[in-house]
């Protein structure tokens, strides 16, 4: 542990020393106070504790004295971030979802290791390794279904219809983690793109469901980055470079050392500059995907629509620690193309993680390349504002995963009203005995829901009529979003649930003003 105590130092030093002079100086004194305490805490405390977890302590004390963005990366969360920006991790192939103490399996993975073993969705995980999944986070149970390329987990799954759980042992694959996992037409003309976040195969994967789109005939397009928390830097440059003309300013950065300092430019041209554009924003939307909107919009090439952003103005460069462990600190501030910084303060943390809207009159003004007015330190405030709500009560049903379990129900023919239909999978969908072909037409009808309430109350959950009837439309969104999802693939599923967004439906309303912004 020496070693890493060493590098440690090296970092507080360079951050609370102002000279090399000063570091030489203090470095074995600082050392050696370091290491009295941590063996004064392991000869004196009243319980053993690790040295390793002293060390990480420390290390995450120190940074949290800086900003909300300086972290630090123990093997876990370093393993995680290279998941993350490689775009693969090793594991079972299932996307996991905890409803109330139950983890529930929302979708296997096509191909993948539990795909391919028979795990179904709605199927309840209660066991990893022998351990109980109950008091698991979904990002905890996560974590141990990854592991190394090769190695074994076993999970305890409980099935609706069987008598008992019974065990599964899977041997651990690479899965694909799909930075760009949505894309398609919504409308003719009309493709649609939603990039979850900025890995090392962004571009590749965008330029691939680009070329696809394009030949499905579209000519303008819609670019989903709500709740895109960011990621890559280099990725987000070379996506917005994607759309500009060469030459054309996309991202400064400045910081305390001067060699981070620097412009970054559009390289390349006859890309997609001509190709109308609406970027939709909202809260979750941060970093990363503020810099792809903020080049946008600052050179006036298309519109922002949804809420303000996160507002993370700031550029973290990763010192490693040693094999599996580092330090992400803050080395820089970004700046758009107009000169604004869209960092919020942080000095109050409560209100920044809050992510509490700043007054206007509190925000500098700069003007993109055609005049129009643009604000900082709050993040990106689109050129239209469209809030995305969920009422309570369908919050609480998507919690609970009733929709998701009645959806899983119906589709499994197990409702009254499932009887009426006829499924894609039977009889090629052809009409019989008066039952209703339920199609990619499909939408939830009155005696659906008066079903679906009647679901509710057989599981005991409890609603009133008029926040029932106020949540309705949503309900039924969510309902077709898993009915589909289900019959057809998560894809579709996804497809269906954005033709019905306010968000999407006004981007599509916005596209010839959209069109505009090139003629000009």
């Amino acid at each position: 542990m020496r070693r890493e105590l060493v590098a440690f130092l090296i970092i507080v030093s360079l951050l609370f020393l102002n000279s090399q002079d000063r570091l030489e100086e203090n470095w074995s004194t600082s050392l050696a106070k370091i290491e009295s305490v941590a063996t004064l805490i392991q000869q004196r405390y009243y319980k053993q504790v690790e040295t390793e977890s002293l060390l990480y302590a420390s290390i995450r004390g120190v940074l949290n004295t800086l900003d909300p963005h300086s972290y630090f990366l123990d093997p876990d969360s370093f393993a995680r971030m290279r998941e993350e920006y490689t775009g693969k991790y090793y594991g079972l192939g299932i996307q996991i979802q905890k409803q109330e103490d139950r983890l529930v399996v929302i979708s296997p993975i096509e191909g993948g290791p539990a795909y391919r073993l028979g795990i179904l969705p709605g199927d309840v995980i209660s066991h990893i390794d022998g351990e109980s999944t109950k008091p698991m986070s979904s990002f905890e149970a996560m974590q141990k279904l990854r592991g190394p390329k090769g190695t074994k987990v076993t999970i305890t799954i409980v099935r609706e219809g069987l008598e008992k759980p019974f065990d599964l042992t899977i041997v651990r694959e690479e899965i694909s983690l799909k930075s760009v996992p949505y894309a398609f037409m919504l409308k003719p003309k009309v493709g649609y793109i939603f990039i979850r976040n900025f890995a090392e195969t962004t571009i590749d994967e965008f330029e691939e469901k680009m070329t696809g789109l394009i030949k499905e005939g579209m000519t303008s397009l819609i670019l989903d980055l709500r709740g895109n928390s960011g990621g890559t830097f280099f990725q987000a440059v070379e996506l917005a470079d994607e759309f500009l003309p060469s030459g054309s300013l996309i991202v400064t950065i400045k910081g305390r050392n001067r060699r981070y300092d620097r412009e970054f430019k559009a390289q390349r041209d006859r890309q997609y500059e001509k190709i109308p554009l609406v970027i939709l924003i909202n809260q979750g939307s941060a970093s990363a995907s503020e810099i792809v909107a903020g080049a946008i919009m600052d050179n006036d090439r298309g519109l922002i629509i949804g809420e303000d952003s996160w507002g993370k103005g700031l550029v973290q460069t990763v010192f490693p620690l040693g094999p599996n462990i580092a330090v992400a600190l803050t080395t820089a501030k970004y700046y758009t193309p107009s000169g604004r910084s869209i960092q919020r303060d942080y000095s109050h943390i409560e209100d920044y993680m809050l992510n509490k809207e700043i007054p206007v009159e509190q925000r500098e003004v700069r003007y993109t390349s055609k005049g129009r007015r643009v604000l900082g330190q709050g993040g990106i405030t689109p050129d239209y504002k469209i809030a995305s709500t969920i009422k309570p009560l369908t919050a609480e049903l998507l919690f609970r995963g009733q929709i998701f379990s009645y959806a899983r129900k119906f589709t499994g023919r197990q409702t009254p009203l499932s009887q009426k239909y006829i499924f894609p999978a039977d009889n090629k969908g052809q009409a019989e005995q008066g039952k209703i072909v339920l199609d990619k037409n499909f939408s939830p009808s009155e005696e659906m829901m008066s079903e679906f309430q009647q679901f509710l109350q057989s599981n005991k959950i409890e609603f009133k009529p008029e926040a029932f009837a106020e949540a309705s439309e949503e309900i039924a969104r969510e309902l077709q979003r898993e009915i589909f999802s289900l019959l057809w693939g998560m894809d579709e599923g996804i497809k269906i649930y954005r033709l019905s967004d306010p968000v999407i439906l006004k981007a599509i309303e916005l596209l010839p003003e959209a069109a505009k912004m090139i003629e000009d």
